[in-house]
């Protein structure tokens, strides 16, 4: 059985449904990461696990117990907030310690477990000072703690970083992956931000609409993603995608769209092959530019824009009509107005069927 189990559990207000039937696993130890844009039903989700949102069907259990009904503090669970939500007069020892103090754990427990936690976070400086003394990734990191002194085995964030600058950002994601791989436990974490959902999760569930589009690793979601919306939710800047139709010619499979034709008989299929209408897609980073190697379809545009990023520059152009980005190093001798000769690979590009937008 796994950590954290949601079993066909609806959410609703009134005769409003959040979401139906709704069912996932984690297993032990697991980094989960709940990813979509905003009114999808992420944070409504992890409400619900947490105990602070009731469900209308369905149960939720944690480490093989059914906690569907039970108090939030009586489902083994740490939670850490977007706001810090640190009491502003007491010290980051006093903020650490109070759950406890109030729990009446021992306090011999209390100050070894607050140790533990300061070490871990690296906050031993910071222990005597209130919380308008710290930066925000401190109080972010005063929050986390708190929840760590719970020793709980399944702890929930959600979106705490969203509050933060860039260069925090950055910082405390790398402190959080550190602290998953080092005390191991389940982790299930909100988000609208596709990196953060790339760099820390071990599985992704993607959602739209209050339902799971696709739950799987991060390389599986970004390579083979299993509708369009998942293709274009994930990745910076979007997969490129064309319109066309699919047709059995010439001893193979043929994509067909305005000024494009492209043999996809090595394509991988995951579904039976069929004629009709259907949606191909190709990250940026698998176009490449200039002359085309065998096996590789060859295509030319117009260079419209460039946007240099440093190491890494976007070309926008076009393909089969359509506007198209391509990802290349930051020092390729590219301007507006020229003709850019570029390919890909019809292997690590997607085929989506263009009525249900299902992965082909």
């Amino acid at each position: 059985m796994g950590s954290v189990s949601v079993r066909d559990v609806a959410v609703g207000f009134g005769s409003v449904n959040i979401f139906q039937n709704l069912s996932m696993d984690i297993e032990k130890g697991e980094f989960i990461v709940l990813l979509g844009p905003s009114g999808c039903g992420k944070s409504t989700l992890l409400n619900a696990i947490a105990g602070l949102l009731d469900v209308k069907a369905g149960q939720i259990w944690i480490d093989g117990r059914n906690v569907t009904w039970d108090e939030p503090k009586d489902r083994g669970i740490g939670m850490v907030f977007q706001s810090y939500s640190l009491y502003p007069r007491m010290s980051v020892e006093m903020n650490l310690s109070f759950g406890l103090r109030i729990a009446k754990v021992p306090k011999d427990e209390i100050k070894s477990r607050v140790a533990k936690a300061s070490k871990l976070l690296q906050l031993d400086p910071l222990l005597q000072r209130k919380p308008a003394e710290l930066s925000g990734g401190q109080r972010q990191r005063v929050a986390i703690g708190r929840a760590l002194v719970r020793n709980v085995d399944v702890f929930l964030f959600d979106e705490p970083l969203s509050n933060l600058d860039a260069k925090l950002r950055n910082e405390l994601r790398v402190e959080i992956k550190k602290l998953h791989q080092e005390i191991g436990n389940t982790m299930i974490y909100v988000t609208h931000d596709q990196v953060e959902a790339l760099t820390l999760a071990d599985r992704i569930a993607v959602m739209k609409g209050s339902v799971i589009q696709q739950f799987a690793s991060p390389h599986e979601i970004y390579h083979r993603p299993a509708n369009l919306f998942v293709a274009g939710f994930i990745g910076s800047p979007a997969m490129n995608t064309i319109e066309g139709s699919l047709a059995q010619r010439d001893g193979g499979w043929r994509f067909d769209a305005p000024g494009l034709s492209v043999d996809v008989s090595r394509y991988p299929f995951a579904s039976a092959r069929k004629a009709g209408t259907a949606t191909l897609g190709v990250r940026p980073e698998h176009i490449g530019v200039g002359d085309a190697p065998r096996e590789r379809h060859a295509a030319q545009g117009k260079v419209t824009i460039v946007e240099p990023m440093g190491g890494e520059a976007v070309v926008w152009t076009s393909l089969a009509g359509k506007p198209a980005t391509i990802k290349v190093a930051g020092d390729t001798d590219v301007k507006v107005g020229d003709d850019l000769p570029f390919h890909f690979d019809v292997a690590r590009a997607s085929m989506f069927d263009a009525e249900t937008g299902a992965r082909l």
